[in-house]
C-alpha cells in the first residue's frame, strides 16, 4: 500500500477504535477500566494519519518546487517506474468494517463448559450490606460459599445474576466469565443451582436468582476446582447486562 493508502487505513482503525471506546461495543473486547486507553489509542491513530498524510503532502509539494516528482525519478537519479499497488491490500479494512458493523455476542455457556472454574481464594470479605435479599455477584457468593464455608452468608437470603449452563447431565449452573483483561482471556465462574428451578432451563438465558447458602459442593471436570451450590427460592428472567462480564474476581 502506499502512503496515502496507509494513511486511510490508520484512520479507519482509530475511528474504529473510538467508536468501540464512545459506545458498549469495546465492552465486548476488554474491560471497562481499559475504555481510557482505548480512546486514546484511538487518538494517536488519527493523530499518525494526518501526520502522514501532511508529511506526503510536504514531500510532494517540495518535489514540484525542484522540478522533479518522487514518483518519477528514483534516489540514485534513474528514472523510477511505478507500479500499481495490488487491490488485495484493500482487503485489510474488512476486519475494520466487521468492528464497527458488528458487535460480537459475549461468551456464554459454550466456552463456559470446556473452561475450569476460575474461582480463586480471597483474601478476605468485606461486611454484607444491611437487608435480604443481599445483591452479590457470581464470584463473591462463589467464593464466600466454597472458600469461607458460607460463615458470611448463614442466615442471609442472596440474590445473584448470571446466565444459565446446562453440563451433559443436564445440571444447571449460574455463569459468570470473569476478566483479567479482555475476552480472550475470560474464564467462568460457576455456582450449581438446586432447590424451585425453572420448569425449562435454556443455555445463556440470563437470570435473577434469590437463594440462601448450600453446604453442598461439587468439583468442576475440567480442572477439579471447587463448585459451590446455591438453594434456589425464585428466578427471573433479565436481559444481558451492559457489561456481561465480571471484574470483581480479581480486585
Amino acid at each position: 500500500m502506499n502512503r496515502h493508502a496507509q494513511a486511510a487505513v490508520l484512520f479507519l482503525l482509530g475511528g474504529a477504535l473510538l467508536h468501540a471506546g464512545t459506545t458498549d461495543l469495546y465492552l465486548r473486547y476488554v474491560k471497562a477500566g481499559l475504555q481510557p486507553l482505548l480512546l486514546a489509542a484511538g487518538m494517536v491513530l488519527i493523530v499518525t494519519a494526518g501526520a502522514t498524510v501532511w508529511y506526503e503532502w510536504r514531500r510532494a509539494k517540495s518535489a514540484v518546487r525542484e522540478g522533479s516528482s518522487a514518483e518519477e525519478i528514483a534516489p540514485d537519479g534513474h528514472e523510477a517506474h511505478t507500479h500499481p499497488e495490488p487491490g488485495v491490500s484493500w482487503l485489510l479494512v474488512l476486519p475494520l468494517l466487521a468492528l464497527i458493523l458488528v458487535a460480537p455476542p459475549a461468551l456464554g455457556s459454550y466456552s463456559a463448559l470446556r473452561t475450569g472454574t476460575a474461582l480463586q481464594k480471597p483474601f478476605g470479605y468485606d461486611p454484607l450490606p444491611a437487608g435480604n435479599p443481599v445483591p452479590l455477584s457470581v464470584v463473591d457468593y462463589a467464593s464466600r460459599a466454597a472458600y469461607g464455608h458460607g460463615q458470611t452468608l448463614h442466615g442471609r437470603a442472596v440474590r445473584v445474576t448470571g446466565f444459565l449452563a446446562l453440563d451433559g447431565s443436564g445440571r444447571p449452573y449460574l455463569v459468570r466469565m470473569a476478566l483479567n483483561c479482555c475476552a480472550a482471556d475470560a474464564q467462568p465462574v460457576k455456582v450449581a443451582l438446586t432447590g424451585q428451578l425453572p420448569p425449562v432451563l435454556r443455555p445463556d438465558a440470563w437470570l435473577e436468582v434469590e437463594g440462601t447458602y448450600s453446604p453442598k459442593l461439587t468439583r468442576d471436570p475440567v480442572n477439579g476446582g471447587p463448585i459451590p451450590y446455591l438453594l434456589v427460592t425464585s428466578t427471573k428472567p433479565v436481559p444481558t447486562p451492559r457489561d456481561p462480564y465480571d471484574e470483581t474476581w480479581n480486585k
